[in-house]
């Protein structure tokens, strides 16, 4: 549940109209934000008037041909997909069936992925609650690698997300944590074609997000957005609508500029019609520093 705060920080109200991230930054969305009724062609419509570049799908699950014809209609990108079911088919599972259904899986939402023009397949990796960290650890880097020759062929990034997963953190640890775990389980996969697409509400809530920038770097190769305070909540945190909250957006633009990133971001926050999607992006270009 998104908790409402009713003025965008500080430092969202002080972003400067000639950021870094002007030019450099396209804004995407889930597609399930998009509650418009209609066709493929219509919910791409909306999404691209409300100010979207481009939009995630969820794969594999959709119709290829129905698909591209809806981007040609519409002259609207699918810059990437979310894996399907990898929250309960887990890279991290002690079961080996899982673990080799949820590669398949892997697998076909990368070759779906690119059918439809995209680069990138979103991927939460699994959940602590499978094992300790280090069994979580080698079972998912173990399932993961075997996608990586289709990932170099295909030209497609598998892009992991930082979640509440109870891994590569302390779920019940404080603000002070950093996202070295993060780097040492991406550079351990080894390849150009895995990196992060690094959640920047996700884990305000553990760490400063500017400096989990900073140390991650080339690494990400996406972004999704959303707000969290650490006040909402009686101090307990709580996700809020982008811009709202206390997560220190200054520093998170200057963090991105330091990085040089360059690439798509994607809002991940409650969805709604026309009036509701520009809102949306209208909060990204706000954050980010793209309007005055």
């Amino acid at each position: 549940m998104l908790a409402a705060q009713p003025l965008l920080s500080h430092s969202v109200r002080a972003a400067e109209k000639d950021s870094y991230l002007q030019g450099r930054l396209y804004k995407t969305l889930k597609i399930g934000m998009v509650r418009v009724e209609g066709s493929w062609a219509d919910k791409f419509r909306a999404a691209k008037e409300a100010g979207f570049h481009g939009i995630e799908l969820g794969a594999p699950g959709y119709d290829i041909a129905e698909v591209n014809k809806a981007i040609a209609d519409t002259e609207f990108p699918v810059d990437g997909t979310v894996c399907a079911a990898h929250w309960q088919i887990r890279h991290t599972s002690p079961d080996a069936g899982e673990r080799a259904k949820a590669l398949e899986t892997l697998k076909q939402a990368m070759r779906d992925t690119k059918a439809v023009g995209g680069n990138t397949v979103l991927l939460v990796v699994g959940h602590g609650k499978d094992g300790t960290e280090e069994e979580c650890w080698k079972r998912s880097i173990n399932n993961i690698s075997q996608a990586l020759p289709l990932a170099s062929e295909l030209g497609m990034y598998i892009a992991i997300e930082n979640v509440w997963n109870h891994f590569c953190y302390d779920h019940e640890g404080g603000p002070d944590q950093t996202a070295d775990k993060f780097v040492n389980y991406v550079d351990e996969l080894d390849s150009p074609w895995v990196g992060l697409q690094f959640d920047i509400g996700n884990h305000w809530k553990y760490g400063s997000m500017g400096d989990w920038i900073r140390t991650l770097g080339r690494r990400i190769v996406k972004l999704d957005l959303k707000g969290f305070s650490r006040a909402a909540n009686d101090g307990k945190g709580a996700f809020t609508k982008i811009g709202e909250g206390d997560l220190d957006w200054a520093d998170v633009r200057k963090a991105l500029a330091e990085i040089k990133y360059t690439g798509w971001a994607a809002a991940e926050v409650g969805g709604g019609g026309p009036e509701r999607l520009r809102e949306v992006s209208q909060n990204m270009d706000r954050v980010f520093g793209l309007t005055s």
